[in-house]
């Protein structure tokens, strides 16, 4: 068997519910690191960083699907709701972090921060592009709004997971090579599906996020 046929076929046994356990149990597993003490000098700040950068490495995962698909004959697509619905879950504990243990539920100060710090700015705007996929990441949505325009409304991650990376990128304030891998591997991603497609694929994607 190629190693394209092992992998789809182990994909085929293996169900999708596990990433929803392990993805519940890290954000736990880091609260308890950074109440024990082992996140270093600034643990807020790590829980922040590290829930964000989950989150973004989800993003770059679900973006993956598709070109794996198309171009390696992968099928991963039963994994890419599970994928975006934990993303968004870190993307909001990110969110949180910072509103609660960072900035102490000062709303109006969190506001002017929103507002005067443009690596803010960029990633609320990436949660608000990526919430109407949250809330529409199930079946029903998809029968209620139809294959087309579901397919349509979730074309979102795209912006929303360039809106993460700069965010990324401008909070460091630098240009090192962390960010910016995550930025061009997201635009190589995206690239891809520019590409024209000579035949069409079988599979039908629908059922998923993160396309």
């Amino acid at each position: 068997m190629s190693l394209t046929g092992a992998i789809n076929s182990g994909a085929r046994r293996v169900p999708a519910w596990p990433l929803y356990v392990v993805g519940a149990l890290l954000p736990a597993l880091l609260l308890w690191a950074g109440a024990s003490g082992l996140l270093g000098v600034e643990p807020v700040k790590e829980i922040e960083h590290r829930l964000g950068l989950w989150a973004l490495k989800l993003i770059v995962a679900g973006l993956c699907i598709t070109p794996l698909r198309r171009f390696a004959g992968i099928n991963l697509l039963k994994y890419r709701r599970a994928i975006g619905v934990i993303a968004f879950f870190y993307v909001v504990l990110h969110l949180l972090a910072w509103l609660v243990l960072d900035m102490g539920l000062l709303w109006a100060q969190a506001l002017g921060d929103i507002v005067k710090r443009p690596y803010i700015t960029m990633g609320m705007a990436g949660l608000l592009l990526l919430l109407p996929l949250a809330l529409t990441s199930n079946d029903w949505s998809l029968r209620r709004l139809g294959t087309a325009r579901w397919r349509q409304l979730h074309r979102l991650t795209y912006p929303a997971a360039v809106a993460g990376a700069v965010h990324y990128l401008w909070l460091v304030k630098a240009w090192p090579l962390a960010p910016i891998l995550y930025l061009a591997a997201i635009l190589a991603l995206l690239g891809l599906r520019l590409i024209p497609k000579t035949a069409r694929t079988g599979a039908n994607p629908v059922r998923v996020s993160l396309r």
